[in-house]
This record gives C-alpha cells, structure tokens and sequence, in this order.
C-alpha cells in the first residue's frame, strides 16, 4: 500500500482487511464458481482517490466479462437517517457518524467506475455491485432495509452475517466461467473516457441534471446541507456550515449542485465566490441555456455583495473558496465591516467551503476560526464537515502529499512520485519552450489545458500592440508569453488562451487536463531548504501588499509571505487532473523536484 498508494496503513484498516477478507476467502472458496476468476483487492478508481474493496471477475452467462463490485463493513450495528437520502448513522473509529448506507456507497463506486471507463461499455462489460456486512445480524425491523433505501438496495444488495449463502449465490450468478484476470485487465487498462470538469457540465446541473455521483463524505455533506436547508425553510435557527476540503475534494462541484436543489426548493440562494474568474467562466457557459439564462446568472455573485444587505434577507449562501474572503470590499477595499459576518447576517443558512492552505494574499481573512468566532458572535448554529474524495491530479491524495513535501508545506512521506502515482503525469523541464510545446500539444481538441506562472514578472504589455514584446521571458532560452490579463475574464476557456500565461488569480478554483507551471525567483533551493523571496514578485503583484506595514516584526512577516507564495504554487501545481510540467527559474530547484520524483520510500511514521 505504501509503494503503490503512497500511505502508510493503520491497524484499524489492517485488522479490517484479516477479518473481511479472510470471510471473503471462505464464502468465495466454497462457492462454485471457477478457480481462474480474477480478483482485485483496493482496486483504485480512475479520477478518484477511493478504492473499492473487492471485486471479483469472470464471464457471465453471454460470455462477456463480468465484474462484481463488494463494498466490506465490519459494523455490528447502525441506525437509519430518515430525513437524508442514502444516509445512515453508525459507530467508527470509536465515535458515531453519519456515512453512505453500504449499498448507496457500492452502487455509487460501480457508477463512478462505469462512468470513467470506456472500455466497460465497448467491451460489454457488466457491473455488479453489492455491499457485505459480515458482522451485522440483521434485526428485525432491520434499520438498513427500510423502505428508505429500498432504490439502492435494489440497485446493490447487501449481504449480512447469516446471508452467506445468498451471497455465494450472487457471485454465482454473474461468474459462470474464469477469466484468468481478462476483466480486471480491462478495468485497469482501459480507455478512459475524458474526465468532467464543472465548466463543460454547469449547465446541465442547473437544470438539475445530475452530472457528479457523489462519493462517500461528499454524499453525506450534500445530504447535510439540504436538510438543514430543509430546517430553516420551516422557520428554524440561523445557522451557519464550514465544510473543510483540500484540492479536487469536490467543494465547488458540490456548492454547484446544492445551488441548483435549493433554488428548485423555492429558496432564495446564491453561490458566491471572491474570485471572479470561475464566474465569469460559469456566466459564459450559462449562455446557453434556454430559458432564464440571465435569471441563473444572477445566482453567482461577488463576495463584496452584502455590505448593505438587511439581515437574513437570503435564506441559503453557498461561499465558494472562503479562505479568499477579504475584510473590506469595493475596489479600493474601503466598503463594509468584514466579508465574513456580512454573508453570516445576510443568510438564515450561511455555508462556506474551505481550504486554508489555499490563502494566497495578505488580504485573504477566510480561516476556520474566523468564521467559527463571527457565527458564535451573531447567534449562529456552527457545524463542520470535511471532505476527503480527491477528484484532481489522477484522485491522488498521494500526490498532494508529496506536493507539500516537495514545496516544504507540510511535512509528509518521501514517496516516489513515478511508481506510486503513475497515472500522473508529473514533469521537470530543462526548457520552458517544451513545457509550452506540451501544454499547446495536450490542449488540441480538448481546449482543457493552460500555462501558469508564478506572478514574478511585470506587466509590460499593457497598452501595446507588439507581438514581439512578452510580459514572461526568461533569458537564454528565447521564452516569451504574454500574460492574460488583457483576457482575463474567460481566459480558462477561451481557445486562443493557449497562447497566453495566467497567475493564481484567473486559475484558481479552477481545473484543467494539463498545466504547465513556470517557478519564478521568487521560490529556490539552497543548502536543503526551499527558500521563498517576496522581493522578486512583480511591482504591479497586490497579493503581498502591505506586508511590512502589517507585521512589523521581520520573521513574522517572512513567515506569512512564506506561506503565501508556497501556497500559490501549491494551488497552481494542482490545477491539472491528469498532468503537471513545470519549469524552475532556479536550477536548484528544479533539482531539488527531480530528486522528488525519484526517491526512496520511506514513511516517517514507520
């Protein structure tokens, strides 16, 4: 698990795996079906960071592969969640918690592995999935077959202690003959269809479309957050949701979606974001809806947009990428009291979505307990919820992990990059000019991949016409792009944008297939360490602004402008979903990754 996943396995899961797999061992054993059957053990799902438990494979009946999909639970007991769909309550980790009813989660891993997939319809592939809790003696009523779940059930059985038989019998249903492994083959090397992202989708979910199969706590936030939609739609408390999630975690696919459910509810809701660059790529993708496509738009606005709202005049606002939530709003930051507490007093139902390693000026105020303070300070109920379904960089949590080990963010294992993620295209370049030439040659016929630098160079551009004067150039290798700032209000969608560079500004909360990342001066590596240097950012750069008037001790402010720009590149290095190129200003540090990609395992906890 170490060498492929990049993480180290706990007892609690170890001892999961002696106990589940040991009674698989028997009920497959004893069943009928053939010897030469393929089995995958944490087969890991495209895209994703989940893994299913167990999947069985052979030939059904027609002679076409067939697949059969076992979601494993150790529980002893659990409790139905009425008022959320596909939920249930039970006790892990030694405290009770909400989580996906086991045939909800493995109906939902079979989806997500058919919609990624595309080898599973061409070849004829089928899925079967179902859930076994080896442990559960089913009491009577039993909480997990009530009628609230009967749709998953129906769609994945589930199998308890004392169904073991049943269970062999569900396998035999769908293996009749071996495979000797041809399934899981195809599972593991088959085209892959090309990966969603919201922009091409949004859309279709505004006219409730669903286009994303939640997985596991994404389910449960959704869930959540309706129902507490639900509650102050009846008159309820005011009340407030932090829901803590890292890149790719789903958090504005699911802002999206809980938009577009609340607003059919009758509810007044917004989506609201600092960032404009997402928005304006969401306004234009709205175009093309039928009907009210000016009415929709209309649902995301600024941060700044409640400095004289009246209180609770909006039922729900759904914050997007709250760690960029600013104190003052308005153009010159002179408007309002604080962006926090103005969403909080406007709304009955305030949620924010956030990352704090995502905080990328000195302007950023969005933190956990910032937001925790203003809510207790005006009489809102707070609750918070993580996400921890990874979605970008190939589902790798892994490679996020190395990301902060490599930028010395967080320290974490030393994996090596190429054997545990090697479905992630992860690059060091000697020349800038092969980054572009990649990124040019990924963006053909997809428009799904983009340049990105670190803001380190002027904007010298402005005003002019020169085709031979570029904002980004970097000495000796004859690289010049210009930056998009000229474009920058749908420059992550707009065909031509190939030929520009962005910042942090017009790419986060945003993703593409590939990005290609060019580190400025203001990051190297010396004598062990990543050394950052707020001095080498552009003049026209605002992200740091005010830094030695706000700090005035020098360590203190080096601190925080450390943070910042590790984190921008944190943020910008993570935009791609299936690859990453990068290209170091300093030679140092471009050494200091390729070493990264190929280091010894080791696991600091061991």
């Amino acid at each position: 698990m170490l060498e492929h996943y990049g993480r180290r396995t706990p007892d609690s899961e170890l001892r999961a795996w002696r106990n589940s797999l040991t009674y698989m061992g028997t009920i497959i054993g004893t069943s009928n079906i053939p010897d030469d059957t393929g089995i995958a053990i944490e087969y890991g799902i495209p895209y994703t960071s989940k893994r299913v438990d167990l999947i069985v494979t052979g030939l059904n009946d027609l002679g076409k592969g067939s697949a059969v999909i076992i979601e494993l639970k150790q529980w002893s007991s659990a409790e139905a969640v009425p008022d959320r769909d596909g939920v249930v309550r039970t006790m892990i980790n030694n405290g009770i918690h909400e989580v996906a009813h086991p045939s909800y989660q493995a109906w939902s891993y079979a989806e997500a592995i058919d919609d990624f997939n595309a080898s599973i319809r061409e070849d004829g592939i089928t899925l079967s999935p179902c859930a076994c809790l080896h442990n559960y003696i089913s009491p009577v009523p039993d909480p997990l077959r009530s009628d609230i779940y009967s749709d998953y059930l129906s769609k994945a059985p589930m199998f308890t202690k004392r169904d073991g038989s049943d269970l062999r019998s569900f396998l035999e249903r769908f293996i009749k003959k071996g495979d000797r492994g041809e399934t899981i083959f195809a599972l593991e090397n088959g085209t892959l269809k090309p990966s969603k992202s919201l922009q091409d989708v949004l859309a279709s979910m505004m006219r409730g479309n669903p286009e994303f199969v939640l997985l596991d706590t994404q389910k449960v936030v959704h869930e959540d957050i309706l129902h507490q939609a639900r509650t102050i739609a009846k008159g309820g408390d005011k009340r407030t949701i932090i829901v803590k999630g890292g890149p790719g975690t789903g958090k504005t696919v699911l802002a999206v979606n809980l938009l577009s459910e609340i607003t059919s509810m009758g509810l007044a809701s917004l989506y609201v974001s600092k960032n404009a660059a997402p928005r304006n790529v969401y306004s234009e993708k709205l175009k093309g809806m039928k009907h009210g496509r000016s009415k929709v738009d209309k649902l995301f606005v600024g941060s700044g947009s409640f400095v004289n709202a009246k209180e609770n005049v909006f039922d729900v606002l759904l914050t997007d990428e709250a760690h960029r939530l600013n104190e003052k709003s308005g153009l010159y930051q002179n408007l309002g009291e604080n962006q926090i507490r103005e969403i909080i007093n406007a709304s009955r139902l305030s949620v924010f979505f956030i990352d704090e390693d995502q905080r990328v000026t000195l302007n950023d105020i969005g933190t956990v307990d910032e937001i925790r303070r203003h809510a207790r300070q005006m009489g809102s109920k707070v609750t918070e919820m993580e996400l921890d379904s990874q979605f970008r960089c190939s589902g790798s949590d892994g490679y996020l992990a190395w990301l902060d080990n490599a930028l010395q963010v967080h320290e974490t294992a030393n994996l090596d990059l190429e054997e545990s993620f090697p479905d992630y295209d992860f690059r060091v370049l000697d020349d800038p000019n092969e980054v572009r030439r990649l990124i040019e040659e990924r963006n053909e016929g997809r428009n799904r991949s983009r340049m990105v630098a670190g803001y380190c160079w002027n904007w010298i551009t402005e005003g002019k016409n020169d085709p031979d004067v570029h904002d980004v150039t970097i000495p000796g290798t004859g690289f010049g792009m210009s930056w998009n700032l000229g474009n920058s209000q749908t420059w992550a969608i707009d065909p031509e944008s190939v030929n520009e560079i962005g910042c942090i500004h017009t790419c986060q909360g945003l993703e593409f297939d590939y990005v290609g990342v060019i580190i400025g001066d203001d990051m190297r590596f010396e004598n062990g360490t990543v050394i950052t240097d707020a001095s080498k950012r552009a003049r026209t750069d605002q992200s740091l602004k005010g830094l030695k008037s706000k700090y005035k001790d020098k360590d203190k402010a080096y601190a925080v402008a450390d943070r910042i720009i590790k984190n921008t590149y944190r943020v910008l290095m993570s935009r791609g979903m299936k690859g990453c190129y990068v290209y170091c200003t300093n030679k140092g540090m471009a050494e200091h990754l390729r070493s990264l990609i190929r280091a010894t395992v080791n696991d600091p906890e061991a």
